[in-house]
């Protein structure tokens, strides 16, 4: 494919109907008007095939994704403790030991979303599909999503939740009885449990408190901290309860997937909103497919692919398929035609093509009205460069 059929088709890119987009263009300003409408096929296929070809492990988790751009669109969004700061978010659920992105959903920003509990319950709903419910799972989320009504909920659902917690959330004990004293020693641990609620609170270099469904408060686990002490730095095991031990570890799914996307991304700018997104899209697909390979070789005792390996293989592989698939070009008939010029349109400013000589020559972007009806192939005539006498000198 030549750069310019590949420019021309990439600048004709669409995702969706254009009489679709319209019609959704004419329900602007009411409750009908769908913000992805442009992403909308490609977005459901991708999310299906990602649900379809996986079953999460025992750990899952929950959290934000940022797919960078400076569009001037309202569902552009900004947040400060993200390396991305600017751009689309992204609600995701990944396994937790993998980092297989296995469900998520677009924001489409405030005005958009109405519940009365709130946006991090919603979003967790939402993410947690029918077929998770009742199987046992473990899901892990950070401070903006835990609360205790949304993890007695699920509880009912039979899923178990772990997660940090703010301390002003609606539900979060209020009492002083097993509070820290003002100089709390490192590794101290204080908890409380109501009904399948347990809330710990845990001294490190801050204070940390967590809450969950699933663990037991302390089972004498402790982790290696460096102390200093008159003598110098020293290494001491630190009391530490089982939720942050399994929090740490199974909390990084999603930033795992991040990470996998952010080493060959084919993200690059963009004129269209859309589109940022159909390359965010692609490397979903490609980074599972990569996660798939590395589980498949795992259970088949082989060395797996590197993601480069794996990435080149997969592109290979694909123009393999379409050159297998391409269809020959029909012959060309003979013609008892003579060489004459011709206009492509009605007129000289009515249609053009790019001169097959000046290409030839490394000229481009020469466009030109005329043809040679019997070579059928487009030629610049003009008094200053005459390719159309060339060209037939040339090829005679």
């Amino acid at each position: 494919m030549s750069r310019n059929h590949f420019e021309a088709i990439l600048w004709s890119l669409h995702l969706s109907s254009p009489k679709d987009d319209e019609d959704n263009e004419n329900k602007r300003n009411t409750p009908e008007y769908d913000r992805l409408s442009k992403i909308k096929p490609l977005y459901n296929q991708i999310v299906t095939a990602c649900k379809a070809l996986f079953q999460p492990y025992k750990n899952i988790c929950i959290d934000e994704r940022m797919v960078a751009s400076k569009a001037r669109i309202s569902m552009k969004q900004f947040m400060k403790d993200k390396p991305t700061k600017w751009g689309y978010k992204l609600f995701v659920l990944a396994d937790s030991d993998t980092g297989y992105t296995w469900n998520f959903f677009v924001y489409k920003g405030k005005s958009e979303v109405s519940t009365t509990h709130g946006l991090s319950y919603s979003a967790v709903m939402d993410l947690l599909h029918l077929s998770l419910l009742g199987q046992g799972y473990i899901l892990y989320v950070d401070n903006f999503y835990t609360s205790p009504t949304l993890f007695s909920d699920l509880y009912k659902k039979k899923i178990s939740c772990c997660g940090t917690i703010r301390k002003n959330r609606t539900g979060f004990p209020r009492t002083l009885k097993n509070d820290f004293p003002k100089k709390a020693e490192r590794g101290d641990v204080r908890w409380i449990r109501k009904g399948e609620l347990l809330f710990v609170k845990w001294t490190d270099t801050r204070e940390v408190t967590m809450c969950s469904t699933v663990h037991k408060a302390f089972s004498g686990k402790t982790v290696q901290r460096k102390v200093k002490e008159a003598a110098g730095w020293t290494t001491k095991a630190v009391p530490v309860p089982d939720c942050v031990v399994d929090y740490n570890k199974n909390m990084g799914g999603v930033d795992l997937s991040d990470a996998l996307i952010g080493y060959y991304t084919v993200l690059h700018k963009t004129m269209k909103w859309y589109k940022t997104l159909f390359y965010h899209f692609l490397d979903i697909a490609v980074v599972n497919s990569f996660l798939l390979h590395m589980e498949l070789c795992k259970r088949q005792g082989k060395e797996p692919m590197t993601q480069k390996m794996f990435r080149e293989q997969l592109a290979k592989e694909m123009l393999d398929f379409a050159a297998a698939s391409a269809l020959p070009p029909p012959p060309t008939p003979l013609s008892n035609l003579t060489c004459m010029p011709c206009y492509f349109g009605s007129n000289a400013t009515d249609l053009r093509r790019y001169c097959r000589r000046c290409q030839d020559a490394g000229i481009l972007r020469v466009k030109t009205p005329i043809y040679c009806r019997a070579c059928n192939v487009p030629l610049c005539l003009t008094s200053k460069n005459n390719c159309f006498k060339m060209w037939h000198d040339e090829h005679q």
